[in-house]
């Protein structure tokens, strides 16, 4: 029987990916709904290509471009109540929640509660309700498979193992756009420049979060809720190549670690063939050609928005959804030209200071919190 899979932002860069590495197994998968923001064109090629029953855009004139473009029975839903109709409304067996931004909640919170499992992309998710998504997965028997490829890797190196045995985890870091220039080098970077990833093809929010280091934040803040340790055992070291995706320190001092290309296919596939594992769309990674490997230590001083995400974290309560909600804007502000690059990490630490956090919060004060953190960012600096 054919394995049913729903894509939240099946557009975007792992939704892609996602639908290029189930176009090598028709046998085995059946595309069952679809969801994306405005790209109505390459949305209509997808459903073409793999006639999902449910379709989801951002808004309703949206909807009215696509329509006249979708196979007869295909239903058409929009905004919030069409992304939780993808999620948790089909038959899907697996959801790959791939949207960017804190957006991702409230779907990835229905499909878990209707027993879906999760193959999690949408990293804010965890960031602003991770006490939530964890403790519902829990009560419903739902796994939640990473897909981002550091939290792939430890999920892979940790398989098996007992998790008292871990004395540490630690995400590796590209570094980014810039990782070899100084902070006084930062300052009048472009746009452009900083959407040159040396390593991996991601969309440009993400690889702005890159550059600034705040997407490793959510990804430390991520592996809290995924693999439930503690903030001083979650580190953080830079790799320049992006082969060593993370590693997992056990209490003898054994090191486990999870190498490969930076190809985001492989983690992909990986959590939607979980337990078993199959030949990718890929290249085989080839060590004696690559030659060497480089690590550096993680400076905070040079990288404040992962300095900031560590703080946010050890607050907890709604402290993560403002740093999350605080740079969505600012890097929104960036990519229009509103704010230089370094200004990035200024707004999210002025929300930061003007934030009262409310501890243990639900998924109201999650919003409240959430919607606080868009409009004071959005403020500042004019």
């Amino acid at each position: 029987m054919k394995k049913k899979i729903s894509i939240l932002g099946s557009t975007g860069s792992i939704g892609t990916q996602a639908l290029d590495v189930i176009s090598h197994y028709p046998d085995l998968y059946e595309v069952v709904g679809l969801s994306a923001g405005t790209n109505i064109e390459l949305l209509a090629e997808q459903v073409r290509a793999f006639r999902p029953h449910k379709v989801s855009v951002a808004d309703n004139i949206s909807a009215e471009r696509i329509r006249g473009l979708l196979p007869a029975g295909t239903q058409l839903y929009w905004g919030e109540e069409g992304l939780i109709e993808i999620a948790a409304g089909s038959n899907a067996d697996f959801v790959i929640t791939a949207i960017v931004g804190s957006q991702g909640l409230k779907p990835t919170l229905a499909a878990v509660d209707a027993g879906k499992t999760i193959g999690l992309a949408n990293k804010e998710t965890l960031v602003s309700g991770g006490h939530l998504v964890t403790s519902l997965a829990a009560k419903r028997g739902v796994s939640l498979i990473p897909i981002d490829s550091e939290h792939s890797a430890l999920f892979q190196c940790m398989n098996g193992e007992r998790r008292e045995d871990v004395r540490a985890i630690t995400l590796t870091a590209s570094g980014g756009s810039f990782r070899d220039r100084s902070r006084a080098q930062l300052a009048g970077v472009t746009v452009d420049q900083a959407l040159k990833h040396p390593n991996w093809s991601m969309g440009a929010k993400v690889t702005i979060d890159s550059a600034t280091m705040a997407n490793k934040g959510l990804e430390v803040m991520e592996a809290r809720w995924l693999f439930n340790l503690p903030y001083d055992q979650i580190k953080v070291l830079i790799h320049p190549e992006s082969i060593i995706h993370s590693l997992v320190e056990f209490n003898d001092y054994s090191v486990m670690a999870q190498l490969g290309n930076p190809d985001m296919r492989v983690p992909i596939q990986y959590a939607l063939t979980y337990p078993e594992r199959m030949p990718t769309p890929t290249e085989p990674l080839n060590l004696a050609e690559i030659g060497k490997l480089h690590f550096r230590e993680m400076d905070f001083e040079r990288f404040p928005c992962l300095r900031m995400a560590y703080e946010s974290g050890i607050a907890g309560g709604t402290a993560p959804t403002v740093f999350n909600a605080a740079n969505e804007i600012a890097v929104a502000r960036f990519l229009k030209g509103e704010i230089a690059f370094l200004a990035i990490e200024d707004v999210i630490d002025a929300v930061l200071q003007q934030h009262e956090v409310a501890a243990d919060p639900d998924l109201e004060q999650i919003d409240e919190s959430d919607g606080w953190a868009r409009l004071t960012a959005a403020s500042l600096f004019k």
